[in-house]
């Protein structure tokens, strides 16, 4: 059961499954994911709040572990409504762990996030780097981590969790892609600024401790995040222990390269504004991806920034209806470049 599969990393974690065998079942409330996107196995409409109704889907659909994506990430949102993050990721996480168990499920797969690691002190980071998250964000993944191993101990879970870095890009096949509201991604941002569909685009800080300036991050394909998921999963069904895993390529680009990539692959243009920096961002995050490698054969087989962006923009093209003068004369080719009509 992949509980959020209908949102952007679950559905492609969710297509991810069904090549290697599996019938994902969704289960989602649909407040952010997008029904279209469910299309390789059922979906079940229920949220993660209501005890009985996961507890009824576990039976109803046989399920023998659970992916776990639901719940809120925007970082510079929890700063200002933490109530919705504690509401949403731990309180909802905890209805979820409590329907689980009841229905005698007891495999779960994580969705945490490297902002667990708050201002690491060194680079790059691996897990026995100390979790000191700077933001509610952070702060509510961390604590559902805490409630994973508890559950472990008091009544058997076994579960892994997933530490991932900045996720991106989209599906080759243009089947999914990135498509919230708000966004505020920065490479689906950029690229929606060139279709003329965001007018507000700008930097969140020039002023960071790195060689450039802007912010440095770790960027991983959501395809390649998908991947990781499946192989967690046949580990625990395996019956192999659970544990901790960051999931990154390594590699730190800052907000600056990544524009530059932008206006590359789509030979257009950026503003170039810059604002203040968002509250809870940290200046560097960059993954030490070793004990996924080591334990769980996972490896990054998509993750060149180039061939994100590509794969993002021909998503994006083919999503979005043209806009604007800047994209109206624009389509893409099969590499994603402009191709002027």
């Amino acid at each position: 059961m992949v509980v959020g599969g209908a949102g952007y990393i679950g559905a492609h974690t969710c297509k991810a499954l069904a090549q290697a065998g599996f019938l994902p079942v969704t289960f989602d409330n649909l407040s952010t994911g997008h029904r279209d996107f469910v299309r390789w196995g059922p979906l079940v409409e229920g949220d993660i709040h209501d005890t009985a109704a996961v507890a009824a889907a576990v039976r109803e659909h046989g399920i023998v572990a659970a992916i776990h994506f639901a719940g809120s990430a925007y970082v510079g949102e929890s700063m200002v409504n933490p109530a919705k993050y504690y509401e949403n990721n731990v309180a909802g996480s905890l209805s979820l762990l409590n329907g689980l168990r009841e229905a005698g499920c007891d495999k779960l797969v994580f969705s945490s996030t490297c902002a667990v690691y708050g201002q690491p002190a060194h680079m790059p980071i691996d897990e026995s780097v100390p979790t000191v998250p700077v933001n509610p964000y952070g702060q509510s993944k961390r604590m559902v981590e805490h409630m994973l191993a508890d559950f472990g101990m008091a009544y058997g879970l076994k579960s892994v969790v997933l530490r991932y870095f900045n996720a991106c890009g989209a599906d080759a096949a243009g089947d999914l892609g990135e498509l919230r509201d708000p966004e505020t991604h920065i490479i689906p941002r950029a690229l929606m600024t060139l279709q003329g569909y965001i007018d507000d685009f700008a930097v969140f800080g020039a002023d960071f401790p790195t060689p450039d300036g802007t912010a440095v991050r770790d960027y991983i394909h959501v395809v390649d995040l998908a991947d990781a998921h499946v192989l967690a999963l046949q580990r625990l069904l395996r019956g192999e222990p659970g544990g901790t895993f960051n999931l990154g390529t390594g590699e730190g680009y800052s907000i600056k390269q990544v524009l530059s990539v932008i206006e590359d692959v789509t030979g257009l243009k950026l503003p170039e504004v810059v604002g203040g920096r968002r509250a809870g961002d940290p200046a560097i995050l960059v993954a030490n991806a070793a004990r996924a490698r080591d334990e769980l054969g996972f490896e990054t087989r998509h993750s060149d920034l180039r061939q994100i962006i590509e794969t993002a923009w021909r998503w994006h093209l083919r999503a979005h209806p043209r806009r604007n003068a800047p994209i109206d004369a624009l389509s893409a080719d099969a590499a994603g470049r402009r191709v002027r009509r």
